[in-house]
Order: C-alpha cells, then sequence, then structure tokens
C-alpha cells in the first residue's frame, strides 16, 4: 500500500468529519488529559488496516503511542485487541471513527475474501478481485482482498487492456479489436479478451490476447473452454459466480476467479474502540 497516497487519502477523510475542530472532545477535555483507548474485535474475522490506525493516529498527533497486538492478514476472534493508543485524549477521541470506519471495511473485505479462498480450495485458481469498489476507496479495499489471501485485478482502465462486449461490437471482432491496441500500445500492457462461447474463445486465442476472460459460463464451460487455450495465456472465470457455488469452480483449471462481491457487498467487521477505565457513574446520566 502507497504509504504517500494513504496519507493523503486520510488527510482528507478527517478533514472532512473535522472541519474546523472537534468541538465535543476539544471543549470537554484539556489539551494535557491523558488517556488510553483499545480497538477490540467483536466477532471473529481476518484484520486489515494497521497502517490506517498508525498514519491516521500520527497525522492527529504525533506524541500518540500505538502499540499493533494483530498484522494484516492475520486471523482475529472475538474479544482480541487489535491495537492500543495513548496520548491527549482529544485527538485519540477525534480519530476514532474515521479510523474506524476504515478498519472494519477492510477487514469486512479481508474476512469475505478469506471465507471465499477456503470455499474454493483449490490449489491452482486463485480469487482476484474487480473494479467494483467504493470510489475514493479502491487502494484499501484491494489492499484487504489481499489481506485475505486473495490477488488483485486490475486496478482501474489505465494500467491494462479488456475488450468487453461492447468494444467488440464497435469494432466489428475480437480481432479487430486486438489488432486496434496492439497497434497503439507497447509490450508491457496485457489485453484481456471477454468471451461467452467456444468461438470468441478460439477467436480470442487465435487474435493473440494474455489473458482470456470466461464470462457467465457454468463450470461445466469454463472446464471445456480452458482445454482450448494454450498453457502460455492466462484464463479467469467471471459473473454469476457466488460464495453458494464457487467451490463447482475448484477443479475447472482456470487460473482466476474475479468477484466483485467482495468489495461491493462486503459486511463490515464489527470493532469498537473502547476508552481504558472508563466507567459510567450512574445510570441516570
Amino acid at each position: 500500500m502507497n504509504t504517500i497516497k494513504l496519507q493523503q487519502m486520510l488527510q482528507q477523510f478527517l478533514l472532512e468529519d473535522i472541519g474546523e475542530r472537534d468541538v465535543t472532545s476539544e471543549t470537554i477535555f484539556p489539551s494535557n488529559k491523558q488517556a488510553t483507548g483499545s480497538f477490540l474485535v467483536k466477532e471473529d474475522g481476518v484484520f486489515s488496516g494497521a497502517d490506517v490506525i498508525m498514519s491516521g493516529y500520527r497525522l492527529l498527533a504525533p506524541s500518540i503511542d500505538i502499540t499493533l497486538y494483530k498484522r494484516d492478514g492475520e486471523q482475529v476472534k472475538k474479544g482480541d485487541i487489535l491495537a492500543k493508543v495513548s496520548g491527549p485524549i482529544a485527538p485519540l477521541l477525534t480519530g476514532e471513527r474515521v479510523i474506524l470506519n476504515l478498519i472494519q471495511r477492510m477487514s469486512g473485505i479481508a474476512t469475505l475474501t478469506h471465507r471465499a479462498v477456503t470455499v474454493l480450495n483449490s490449489q491452482h485458481t486463485r480469487i482476484c478481485d474487480t473494479r467494483k469498489t467504493t470510489p475514493g476507496l479502491r487502494m484499501l479495499e484491494k489492499y484487504a482482498v489481499t489481506c485475505g489471501g486473495g490477488y488483485n485485478h486490475r486496478f482501474g482502465l489505465y494500467d491494462a487492456v479488456m475488450i468487453k462486449d461492447n468494444h467488440i461490437a464497435f469494432c466489428g471482432s475480437i480481432t479487430k479489436a486486438v489488432q486496434a491496441v496492439r497497434a497503439k500500445l507497447g509490450h508491457m500492457v496485457k489485453i484481456e479478451v471477454e468471451t461467452e462461447t467456444k468461438e470468441q474463445v478460439i477467436e480470442a486465442v487465435n487474435a493473440g490476447a494474455d489473458v482470456i476472460m470466461f464470462d457467465n459460463r457454468t463450470p461445466e464451460e469454463v472446464k471445456e473452454f480452458v482445454q482450448l487455450v494454450p498453457s502460455s495465456m492466462i484464463t479467469e472465470a467471471s459473473g454469476g459466480i457466488t460464495l453458494e457455488n464457487l467451490a463447482q469452480y475448484g477443479d475447472t483449471g482456470v487460473d482466476y476467479i474475479s468477484l466483485g462481491f467482495l468489495t461491493h457487498s462486503a459486511k463490515a467487521l464489527d470493532i469498537s474502540f473502547n476508552i481504558e477505565g472508563w466507567k459510567v457513574a450512574s445510570k441516570n446520566l
């Protein structure tokens, strides 16, 4: 994960929440009031977001002492403490919500990805993500996928070519679309072609694609189509694959299975932030 980009993102997120100042914390607590807070896991899962805790609090107050007890990608249990932070209480509370929002989201994605990898249970096929991410959070969400044991697909429209059905329809054929790209791009940019039929797979192979995707195909079709692709080319299955039918793709021989739900439908992992030693003096408060 790019540290400089992370710091820029966190500055933006914190400014959105804080605005001019945290009127609640700053008016209640004197600047010299010290405290320790803990990030507590409230359900089993996979942790992602250690750098968010570290960078977030260092932006707010460099004097805050941060101790991490769990690493990114580590499985956690209900009741585990992820990290402790000690320092001025006002910035501890000021950064709480933004940091929690991010690590809950990231850990939820890591947890779901780990579950998908476990369900697939393949020594060959890898699980990867898609571009179906939350705008502004792509770097964090894709990083979370890797924490769960998955792999990243392209990060955006800029780092790889994906020729889809609309591109093919406009160009007239897969061959023409691949030729148009090859004529303008260098050898460092990979070309992926989306296919739906046996004939399209053969055409994509003959056109010299680097990656061939089988779109919305059954496990039986994927297994058949894989046999048509030379081992020098990468194969991918996508579309219509869920946790419920994922295991059926485990022995198809496809190299990658891309799953949009890893990032667009992940449930946030339940994590709380608690100031140590705080006790409610009265039920009437």
